[in-house]
């Protein structure tokens, strides 16, 4: 389950003491308020993430901005760097013969 799928299924988060919260959405266009949050959060660019404590403060914030972040626990950021790690490990080449290869004979 991708963090943003998790995110949108209210997965709860008060159990976990740490937050890793993504910035999926662009800064532009938004509100003030919501710029001003974000740069308290440390959220400057797209595609960033950042570990906070997990405090009321911390999930108010949250609250104001969750339509531009995705917020994880430990758990969940873990199990999707694992992921990321395994699908850019290397695997073995693929060979390729493009030699012609024993002709089979039909029997008519």
């Amino acid at each position: 389950m991708s963090a943003f799928n998790a995110f949108k299924a209210n997965v709860p988060v008060a159990w976990s003491p740490n937050l890793y919260i993504t910035l999926v959405r662009g800064i532009p266009g938004t509100r003030r308020l919501h710029r001003r949050t974000l740069e308290a959060l440390r959220l400057r660019k797209c595609n960033r993430t950042v570990m906070r404590w997990n405090t009321p403060t911390v999930r108010g914030m949250l609250q104001q901005v969750k339509r531009l972040v995705v917020v994880e626990t430990e758990e969940m950021h873990k199990a999707r760097k694992q992921k990321e790690e395994n699908h850019r490990a290397l695997r073995p080449p693929l060979v390729i013969s493009h030699l012609p290869g024993p002709a089979t004979v039909s029997s008519d």
